[in-house]
């Protein structure tokens, strides 16, 4: 379980990072469709880095409370990998080929750790 937990630490702490750091340029590489300005997604770069660090939080200090634990990672993963499932179904992820196949790995990605702290937990 703990291994499972230190990958998501690391997946989001970099997309994190990278989102919040050079948002347009991210997006611009992605593939994805790159907003008029940069405040949404480096808004999604610093939630994800939250995450990311709540995780840290509750692994090196088990009594705290008020932690990200595994059993609320599984909702948090599954409701983002059902939103990017939705824009790839509508047709609305992104507008090239990179971009919505970056879309389609993150949401197996997010898919995958789900379904793995939920056999784990």
């Amino acid at each position: 379980m703990l291994q499972i937990l230190w990958s998501e630490i690391s997946i989001k702490a970099a997309v994190g990072i990278v989102l919040l750091l050079a948002p347009l340029s991210a997006l611009a590489i992605a593939g994805i469709q790159k907003p008029d300005t940069g405040l949404w997604p480096r808004l999604v770069g610093a939630l994800t880095l939250a995450i990311a660090a709540s995780i840290w939080i509750g692994l090196q200090y088990p009594e705290t409370r008020g932690s990200i634990g595994p059993a609320a990672l599984v909702p948090i993963n599954l409701f983002s990998a059902a939103v990017l499932i939705a824009a790839l179904v509508l047709g609305s992820a992104a507008p090239t080929r990179r971009g919505k196949f970056i879309v389609l790995i993150g949401a197996i990605a997010l898919v995958a750790l789900a379904f793995l702290e939920i056999a784990h937990a």
